[in-house]
């Protein structure tokens, strides 16, 4: 039941392409256009590192992130919103947390340099603020190693340097001189250095490095919880975009008839499927008919009970096509 954004957006897609209504693509390019990202953070924690990893995810990064209602920003605001920190919180860092959840914008925190940070201060910032915290070294997610940084790597192998800090790594004699080793720190700090150098003296290729690196670098646990947070921002394109779309199927019977049809009903439902499954519920992701009409009555129920419009709304289109999938199925 995964992947809803995804099939909702190639669903709508493939629709504009065939249909001879020019409106259509406008709604599909809105629909698919980059999940607007706020990052904040401090001087010094890696903030523009963290925010280059996400827009290479293919994130959209709005400006001004210290402010959820900064008019800079595209359209105002922001879909989800990250805070940056790193080796200890601070009192501002509280408050970009609280102010984010106080505009309603779903918050993640971003312990980075998680190998100086360590979980202390991380769970005291999600004491404090209550918001989701994820530990990163976003500075390896993205490596690009030459042949002399790979000279530089492979000397390290044959003979360590003093790896305690920056300055004992930098300054100790070693066979490697000190500006080569100034640019390994540079590019892939301690923790970056020891993994690679611990990777090529187990025989790793160093064409794999990269990879390995970002594997250590945490980046990949960040995005999926973005992307978990992002689900209500997704679903309610979704809904915009067939909100759009009910105002040209008055003028054309090509979008009435998708409005309709098996294809844009069970895209709805993936895309409420995410959102209700990022808040820790479960739906049921089986493909008989028994299992279909429970899903159906389980889920009316649930947007008939005490939940907010969201999910109101989400457990609607969960049972909608539940029953679409039961009639399928008969």
């Amino acid at each position: 039941m995964q992947g809803g954004p995804v099939i909702s957006v190639d669903v709508l897609t493939r629709f504009a392409q065939e249909c001879g209504d020019p409106g259509v693509p406008e709604v599909a390019a809105r629909l698919a256009a980059p999940l607007r990202v706020a990052v904040s953070g401090r001087a010094g924690v890696g903030r523009t590192t963290v925010t280059r990893v996400l827009t290479s995810a293919g994130w959209l990064a709005v400006d001004s992130p210290d402010n959820p209602d900064n008019p800079d920003s595209p359209d105002g605001a922001a879909d989800v919103a990250v805070v940056v920190v790193a080796e200890a919180v601070k009192p501002e860092d509280r408050s970009s947390v609280a102010r984010w959840r106080g505009s309603g914008v779903p918050v993640l925190v971003v312990g980075n340099k998680a190998d100086l940070t360590g979980a202390v201060p991380l769970e005291a910032l999600r004491r404090a603020a209550g918001a989701p915290v994820v530990s990163a070294a976003a500075l390896l997610a993205d490596v690009t190693l030459d042949d002399d940084a790979v000279g530089a790597l492979r000397a390290l192998v044959a003979h360590p340097a003093d790896p305690r800090s920056p300055d004992a790594f930098l300054d100790g004699a070693h066979p490697v001189a000190r500006e080569p080793r100034l640019r390994l720190l540079r590019l892939l700090g301690r923790t970056g250095i020891a993994h690679s150098v611990r990777a090529l003296s187990d025989g790793a290729d160093p064409g794999d490095l990269p990879a390995l690196l970002r594997e250590a670098s945490g980046v990949d646990r960040v995005l999926d919880r973005l992307d978990s947070l992002a689900a209500p921002a997704r679903y309610r394109r979704v809904r915009a975009a067939l909100a759009e779309l009910q105002a040209l199927a008055a003028g054309s019977r090509q979008v009435a008839e998708f409005l309709a049809s098996d294809d844009a009903v069970l895209a709805t439902m993936t895309a409420a499927v995410d959102v209700v499954e990022a808040t820790g519920l479960e739906v049921d992701p089986a493909d008989d008919p028994a299992a279909h009409l429970r899903r159906a009555v389980r889920w009316r129920t649930y947007s008939r009970g005490p939940v907010n419009p969201l999910h109101r709304a989400c457990g609607a289109d969960i049972c909608r096509g539940s029953l679409r999938l039961l009639e399928r199925r008969r």
